[in-house]
């Protein structure tokens, strides 16, 4: 598999909740298409930004068929189904491959911090019982306590339907470690919209994106024009969105991004406990970048 799988851009979409705080489904299905018509290749559900620890099996399982059918032939859609179960994700991911979705997001096993041999075993385990259902991996030690190493990742690389990773330890070394370590269908994805650009210049393909819920199509012009040899307009594009990239982790994610897009008009509604609202401090904040890019009104 190549690039052309999921694309460039692929949107870790927030889950929309309506006013009681039950999952939206009708929002979540016209946000959905807005963001496969504005840039995005394709949806990754319930992941973090999708606010995942805090939906039920029933709410996933609804959204991901509402969404996958919502897209149609516009997009690929991903199903988060990571867990610090190996069994769970297991579960989990061969109930969306039965679904008919396009591939599952792994996220490194949270809390219990494994060993990279535990790493390896874990992930080898979930791809072989699932086939030559896609999955990309999920390095995120902020969140996880563990970082999963080069060396980790590019064994698992060789098992056949492993083809990628969101690569979000923030080390552009280690970034540069794994494109050496692995063969070159195997796709890094950004994990980090700030370090969409830097990741491209060691070898990245994409990034899988918060701030794609709004420039969407900004992104997708930033790495043409990396791809095209055009380093000075995609440098341009990333100078202009850097202040976005910054202000929607002004706090934990989603609760900016969400917060941001209820400021266009999209009724996404607010965050599930433990999370709680922006507040109307950092909204002013991230009010201000959008008004200076032109994404609300001023």
């Amino acid at each position: 598999m190549n690039e052309q799988s999921f694309g460039k851009v692929i949107t870790a979409m927030v889950t929309p909740f309506d006013q009681e705080g039950n999952v939206n489904y009708e929002m979540a299905e016209k946000l959905a298409i807005h963001l496969v018509d504005n840039g995005s290749d394709s949806l990754l559900l319930c992941g973090t930004t999708g606010e995942s620890p805090t939906l039920s099996w029933s709410e996933k399982s609804q959204l991901f068929q509402v969404v996958k059918k919502a897209v149609g032939s516009k997009g690929k859609v991903l199903a988060g189904t990571g867990a610090n179960s190996t069994q769970h994700a297991i579960e989990m991911t061969e109930k969306v491959a039965k679904m008919g979705l396009d591939g599952s997001l792994q996220v490194v096993p949270y809390y219990n911090k494994p060993p990279q041999e535990g790493l390896y075993e874990h992930f080898k385990k979930i791809a072989e019982t699932v086939g030559n259902f896609p999955i990309i991996l999920y390095n995120i030690p902020g969140r996880t306590g563990q970082n999963m190493s080069p060396e980790t990742i590019a064994k698992l690389a060789e098992i056949n339907n492993i083809i990628a990773i969101k690569e979000a330890s923030g080390n552009l070394e280690q970034a540069c470690k794994i494109r050496r370590m692995t063969d070159p269908s195997f796709l890094i994805y950004a994990g980090d919209d700030f370090l969409t650009l830097p990741l491209l210049t060691v070898g990245g393909v994409g990034v899988i994106s918060v701030a794609s819920h709004l420039v969407g199509t900004q992104m997708q012009q930033m790495i043409a024009a990396f791809e095209n040899n055009k380093g000075s307009q995609a440098t341009e594009i990333n100078v202009k969105l850097f202040p976005l990239f910054k202000v929607l982790f002004c706090t934990t994610n989603p609760i900016p991004i969400k917060a941001a897009l209820n400021l266009q008009g999209w009724q996404v509604g607010s965050v599930r406990l433990p999370l709680v609202e922006l507040s109307e401090t950092l909204k002013e904040e991230v009010k201000v970048v959008l008004q200076e890019l032109s994404l609300i009104d001023k």
